[in-house]
């Protein structure tokens, strides 16, 4: 191949007029090449008969079309014709690139793109930038001599812009792509508008006349000064050649392409366009395919777009129910509120909740000198004494259990005094039974267990751990027993990770794991990483670390009501679940550390009965307290002078 040559045209002015100019086809294959001229003076034409002389000897190629000029040579050859509109022979687009270079190179199929029936500029720029890549990129391994002639090369590679990708792409190839078999041939009416980087590093070129000052210069610059004029001269279809393989610079008349002329100027005679060839069928079929996943994928995409719409839009229905509800909800606490101050004769009070809010208020009452409740006792007879009448008024109308606003201070210390009598063991029965809590009998409401009957066991007496946290209402007690359940549930190494969070903020689940005994499989370990995440024990800390977020979690769950003693509370009762992490390895007993903010320790030990101090919980009393006098004095009482006592005060958190 390296000593065939193409016949394109013959030498029309000089000693060697009327000779013919060959050109061997490996330079022209694999070479840079450049044809320029301003429109009409033949240009088209000359890439057209280089064109026709290659597909001749069975030499494939690809012509990029911007202005649709070279679907004429259908009229001979058997080329694919692409593009984007109904006179291509299939429309392609960006998927369609990699095909179309395997056919080009691998099957030898020389391809028309047409890249001026695209309405949007980018997808045939991207079009153009792909197939130009996968090219390039197959051209490595198949070493197969192949050309690409460029229209309008200005547009890709301008003197003055700058590039994008396909431009890039394009320089590319032109600079690196000879080594590999792949050349290519710009052509452009406008050489002023070209990068010049191109146009000096072409093996072969051929100026057709030009006129325009700017072209005229770059012509006498490439060419010598004396040919800046006599490239304004020349005629239909001549040009100046310049090659390197030949070294030599002749006046030219390029031959008449055969084909039909597409890009003729159309006259007054009528137009008639000859019966082009077509591609074999079963090349169309693998084309088809390509294009009918793609109108597949296209339709399903729009699908889902459609489908997310619509979610979007119902998401906004639904947030629009929920603002609705918030103000439905907002205007009913509002209304009770109202209610309750009508009620009680007094102010709402935001800035304390729950039980701890009730007892402050029950406090305020007693310093007014308002019955109040038992929960702070003193040491004055006034005290005493109002306590005292308030018990006899509620016991005298039948409505004690209603009535009394002591919140069963006064039956725990009776409990208290019981215990106390009998060495600590006391037992209270079921109020449903008549006769006992409600008063009816006349007794207190309470007594001690006879030899008859059962004798009390330790778990019904309130002790410390058995109950939730006295600062807890109804409504509160759940979360505490929720998230012991939820710890309960998980295994050893899941709360030995929670553990470790707690003391180690912001280590990797990796190492909590191994930490808390666990192995060094790193998918076991965020598989219970993520058991923690889904119950909200853990967050994650930034850098790929997690903490604890357990005390959030409770103040969260009882939004945010709780104070910090409260809080303290809650967390040391769900965190006597979690073990001790010693040196890797979780242990059995409760772990005392802290967690996110400061938090009580706790000892998982029970206190001994040797022990001087014993751990106080909402069922423990002091006994010695003016409390239990009050209780013991009963409703008729009244003038029994208590006995003395130190001053104390009994809070219940």
């Amino acid at each position: 191949m390296s000593t065939e040559t193409i016949t394109v045209g013959e030498v029309s002015a000089g000693d060697a007029a009327g000779q013919s100019v060959d050109l061997p086809i490996v330079d022209i294959l694999t070479g840079r090449g450049f044809i320029t001229g301003k429109s009409g003076s033949g240009k088209s034409n000359s890439a057209s008969v280089i064109a026709e002389k290659l597909l001749d000897r069975g030499y494939s190629l690809m012509c990029v079309d911007i202005d649709g000029e070279y679907y004429g040579l259908k009229e001979e050859y058997e080329i694919l014709h692409v593009g984007a509109d109904d006179e291509c022979d299939l429309q392609v687009s960006v998927e369609h690139a990699e095909k179309l270079a395997s056919l080009a190179l691998e099957q030898g199929v020389p391809i028309i793109l047409d890249v001026s029936s695209f309405l949007d500029e980018r997808d045939a720029r991207e079009l153009l930038k792909e197939v130009a890549k996968q090219l390039f990129a197959k051209e490595k391994k198949q070493k197969q001599p192949f050309l690409m002639l460029i229209e309008e090369i200005h547009e890709y590679i301008p003197e003055g812009g700058g590039m994008d990708e396909c431009g890039r792409m394009l320089v590319k190839v032109g600079k690196r792509g000879r080594k590999h078999g792949l050349g290519v041939v710009g052509i452009s009416q406008r050489p002023a508008d070209v990068k010049k980087d191109f146009i000096t590093q072409c093996d072969w070129l051929l100026w057709h006349r030009l006129t325009w000052s700017n072209d005229t210069k770059v012509a006498g610059r490439i060419l010598g000064s004396d040919y800046r004029e006599r490239v304004e001269e020349l005629g239909d279809g001549e040009c100046f050649m310049m090659s390197d393989f030949e070294e030599s610079l002749r006046q030219v008349q390029m031959e008449r392409k055969q084909t039909f002329d597409a890009g003729a100027t159309p006259g007054l005679d009528d137009f008639e366009r000859p019966e082009l060839k077509s591609v074999s069928d079963d090349l169309m079929g693998e084309l088809e395919t390509i294009s009918e996943n793609e109108q597949q994928r296209e339709s399903r995409v729009q699908e889902l777009e459609l489908e997310l719409k619509d979610k979007e839009e119902r998401i906004k229905e639904l947030e629009a129910e929920l603002e609705e509800a918030r103000d439905l909800s907002a205007m009913a606490e509002r209304f009770s509120r109202a209610m309750l101050e009508h009620a009680s004769g007094r102010a709402f009070r935001t800035d304390i909740t729950g039980r701890q809010s009730e007892l402050n208020e029950h406090d305020e009452h007693d310093e007014r000198g308002e019955s109040g409740g038992t929960v702070v006792t003193r040491d004055d007879g006034v005290s005493r004494e109002r306590q005292a009448e308030a018990e006899s008024q509620a016991a005298s109308d039948g409505f004690a259990h209603l009535e009394s606003t002591d919140f069963g201070a006064g039956r725990m210390a009776e409990k208290a005094e019981t215990a106390a009598g009998d060495g600590g063991h006391a037992t209270e029965r079921s109020s449903d039974q008549p006769g006992e809590a409600d008063g009816s009998d006349g007794t207190d409401g309470s007594t001690t267990a006879s030899d008859g009957e059962d004798e009390p066991t330790p778990e019904s007496i309130d002790a410390p751990g058995d109950v939730e946290p006295s600062f807890a209402g109804d409504t509160e007690r759940s979360v505490v027993a929720n998230l012991r359940e939820t710890l309960a549930s998980l295994d050893p190494i899941a709360r030995g990770m929670l553990a470790v969070y707690r003391t180690e903020p912001k280590l990797s689940p990796l190492d909590a794991h191994v930490r808390a005994g666990g192995d060094g499989d790193r998918t076991t370990a965020y598989r219970r990483n993520g058991e923690l995440r889904a119950s909200d024990l853990v967050e994650h800390a930034g850098r790929g670390g997690y903490r604890s977020r357990l005390r959030a979690e409770i103040q969260t769950r009882h939004d945010g009501r709780l104070g910090d003693d409260a809080l303290d509370t809650a967390v040391a009762r769900v965190t006597e679940l979690l073990p001790t992490i010693e040196d890797g390895a979780t242990g059995e007993s409760t772990r005392d550390s802290t967690d996110e903010s400061t938090e009580p320790a706790e000892s998982d030990a029970e206190p001994a009965e040797s022990d001087t101090e014993s751990m106080a919980t909402d069922a423990e009393i002091i006994t010695d307290s003016s409390l239990v006098n009050a209780a013991k004095s009963g409703a008729g009482a009244e003038d029994e002078a208590p006995e003395s006592h130190e001053q104390t005060q009994t809070e219940i958190l």
